[in-house]
């Protein structure tokens, strides 16, 4: 497999235009009908509502996922479609993405009864939030979430053609799909269970899990991973825009 920068940044470019879409359709979508409005008693009683709700949570989650998620999964999504002929580019780029998506709808089901539950149990209360919230910088410096995140920089080889291509996207994609969930559970549930503020969260978290993706493989241990990363990524952005370099060169004569 030969690296193709041309390829990988228009990948990029694409997938960053979609993750900003998803946040700017975030960002304007009315309050009630986000995935973190608060629980009604009608929910429980009308099956209709019961519907709606559940239509609603699972667009919501959608939305979530490739508001935080799409930026992680560039590196993932240009090894398929590098290892794929061009004409089974396409094809193979979406059964990746379905079967990853797959997994994380069946995440997304247990994260948001959760959160229902929690809600239900202590309303505009940040108590099962700030719990949530140990759990994640817990799991965040284990040892298992450096185990998954290693797991997440591994790619399997790809055959070529058939079945067996298709086979192989499906079960990288399921396989990823596992891996990235078990490494960004904690994060991921932590914003839904918030009274206020989870979308600041929500940013937050999805520079932090960019950053953790850009730290090379390493032993599984107790450390501090992502943040040092998120910080110098952060502080280079910053510096960018806000850098001023003259684009003019005056000279004087004597």
């Amino acid at each position: 497999m030969i690296y193709d920068a041309e390829e990988f940044n228009r990948l990029r470019k694409v997938v960053i235009s979609i993750s900003l879409t998803s946040w700017l359709v975030i960002l304007f979508k009315p309050v009630t009908s986000s995935c973190c409005a608060a629980v009604t008693t009608a929910w429980l009683l009308d099956l209709r509502c019961n519907l709606n709700l559940l239509g609603s949570l699972a667009s919501d989650w959608v939305l979530m996922l490739l508001a935080m998620m799409g930026p992680t999964l560039v590196p993932a999504i240009y090894h398929v479609r590098i290892s794929s002929f061009a004409r089974r580019r396409l094809r193979s780029t979406v059964l990746f993405i379905g079967s990853y998506g797959v997994i994380w709808l069946a995440a997304g089901a247990i994260l948001l009864s959760a959160q229902r539950c929690s809600m239900w149990l202590e309303p505009q209360s940040n108590l099962p939030a700030i719990s949530v919230g140990v759990v994640a910088l817990l799991w965040q410096v284990s040892p298992i979430k450096q185990r998954c995140l290693n797991r997440c920089h591994s790619h399997r080889p790809l055959a070529a053609f058939g079945f067996g291509a298709d086979r192989d996207v499906i079960h990288m994609g399921f396989e990823h799909g596992l891996w990235c969930a078990g490494s960004c559970w904690a994060a991921m549930l932590f914003p839904l269970l918030l009274s206020q503020g989870h979308l600041l969260t929500m940013a937050a978290i999805t520079v932090l899990m960019f950053c953790e993706r850009l730290d090379p493989p390493k032993a599984p241990s107790w450390r501090w991973r992502g943040f040092h990363t998120a910080f110098c990524y952060i502080r280079l952005r910053l510096r960018d825009v806000y850098s001023v370099r003259p684009r003019f060169a005056f000279t004087t004569q004597a």
